[in-house]
């Protein structure tokens, strides 16, 4: 109780509250962009955060994250795009609604339906993530390194069904990271006679690039269909309680699924919301009319993929790990600002850990006002002509490099990044296992090196001890399980002539 009395102090201040209302609209507003996203709505507002201070950062890039899983439903809803790939599962029965003339009560659905799913999500956080932390201090230098292996090959496992590529993506991010100065042994790495390049890649000008700038790249390159028109009535209108009453099974159950994937590395929102999608339209006493206009779908989707938003804080914060581009920027930022987030973090730092939980509160509740109150409002900015979104993406992001450290260099690494970003997604490489990779990178590295240190160079009595050989094993399992699946599928299919 006392370190929750703490965690409120933390927040209690007007710029931190300030930072949650501002981090929630500037969230919602980029999730309603179609196209925009949550790390790029991250990016956007990240190099501005090391101008602030320690909880305000904080407040305002969770504000944009959960601001944005939610606000791609409104685009869904209203022109049947989904402004985030969290929301493609809401389309398909928000569309329909609107078409009926309750585009009002399909936003009331999604807004009440995200809210609680955050809201759980954030029970889970608090409940979990102490006792993952607990277990983790059994870890030494050998069991991070397992670990970081796990959630690499993990991240590149689900890279959109290419495990091939995603590899190649994650092992690009950890060369990256290793340019520059060798704090061990003092060589410079990869410099090509370079001083400027003695520090190395920063984190920030590299996402920066891979992710706003080759969005802008991207677009210029492709022809773009037209708009759909905003023909329906927006506004908001909550579900009366008795429409909510039979639902409340298939909402906990929604709730457990994008709680449960979030803790997952590399699944996401989206994941999770078509896997709740899916369980519902198998359920629920409403199946035939979902696909229809059904709130069920809507429900199901929306509670499910804001349920990660809390969730995929567990490993983040509890080991150090992070769960999807997104955390693995805000692991960069929490770094910066002097938060290490792992077990430590919990034993020395707990009154941080507990504002981080009631600031997640604080920002499910605004999204809850926000949506009520500008729905309207935030379907307007769907009006905004493509070029001059795009061109006022680039001017912050680039703007945004270059004040990190006032370097004339972070520009270069930011064109250079978008257009290695750019290329690789043309090439259907995944930019999510290069950005975690230049996050694990020291950790994975640092973490051999003092394990080679204990074991005197021996790399097999890696193996002898149980939690690093358990997280081997599964990591190997994971690698080969593909070619396991489809020696099966031809084994089963394959017939002797």
């Amino acid at each position: 109780m006392d370190a929750f009395v703490l965690g409120l102090d933390h927040i209690a201040t007007v710029q931190t509250l300030m930072a949650i209302v501002i981090g929630t609209l500037v969230g919602v507003t980029v999730g309603v962009l179609p196209g925009l996203g949550s790390v790029i709505g991250i990016t956007m507002v990240l190099p501005f955060t090391f101008a602030m201070g320690q909880m305000p950062a904080i407040a305002l890039m969770l504000g944009v994250y959960c601001g944005s899983v939610y606000g791609g439903s409104i685009s869904a809803i209203v022109i049947n795009t989904p402004g985030t790939p969290q929301a493609a599962a809401t389309a398909l029965d928000g569309f329909p609604m609107a078409q009926r003339g309750e585009a009002d009560l399909a936003i009331g659905w999604a807004t009440a339906a995200s809210v609680l799913g955050g809201l759980f999500s954030v029970i889970v956080l608090i409940l979990a993530a102490p006792q993952l932390a607990a277990f983790s201090l059994n870890f030494t230098a050998i069991e991070n390194f397992a670990l970081g292996c796990f959630a690499l090959i993990c991240i590149a496992s689900v890279s959109q069904g290419n495990m091939a590529k995603g590899l190649m993506s994650g092992v690009l991010g950890l060369f990256v990271a290793s340019i520059g100065l060798d704090h061990v042994t003092g060589d410079m790495r990869f410099t090509f006679g370079s001083f400027q390049m003695a520090a190395g890649i920063s984190l920030i000008p590299a996402v920066v690039g891979l992710f706003a700038l080759s969005e802008v790249f991207i677009r210029a390159s492709e022809a773009r269909l037209p708009k759909p028109e905003i023909t329906h009535k927006v506004g908001f209108r909550l579900p009366a309680l008795r429409e909510w009453k039979p639902r409340l099974w298939l909402l906990l159950k929604s709730c457990t699924i994008g709680s449960f994937v979030g803790t997952l590395p590399g699944t996401g929102a989206a994941t999770a919301a078509f896997i709740s999608y899916s369980e519902a339209r198998r359920t629920s006493p409403n199946r035939e009319n979902m696909g229809k206009g059904e709130p069920d779908g809507i429900v199901a989707s929306e509670s499910a993929n804001n349920a990660v938003t809390g969730s995929v804080m567990v490993p983040t914060l509890a080991l150090g790990i992070p769960g999807d581009p997104v955390t693995a920027v805000m692991l960069g930022t929490l770094i910066v600002h002097g938060v290490t987030p792992g077990p430590r973090l919990f034993s020395e730092n707990i009154d941080i850990v507990y504002a981080i939980f009631v600031i997640l509160i604080a920002v499910n509740l605004v999204m809850f006002v926000v949506g009520a109150l500008g729905a309207q409002a935030f379907t307007r900015a769907l009006r905004i002509p493509e070029p001059l979104l795009m061109t006022m993406v680039m001017v912050v992001a680039l703007l945004g490099a270059y004040g990190v450290r006032g370097n004339a260099l972070d520009l270069i690494i930011a064109f250079g990044a978008g257009i290695v970003g750019f290329a690789l997604r043309k090439g259907g490489f995944p930019l999510a296992p290069l950005v975690i990779g230049m996050v694990l990178s020291q950790m994975i590295e640092n973490s051999l090196r003092q394990g080679l240190l204990l074991t005197r160079g021996d790399f097999f009595a890696f193996f002898e001890r149980p939690i690093a050989l358990a997280l081997f094993v599964i990591t190997f399992l994971i690698l080969v399980w593909p070619l396991l699946r489809a020696l099966w599928v031809r084994r089963r299919y394959w017939k002797p002539s």
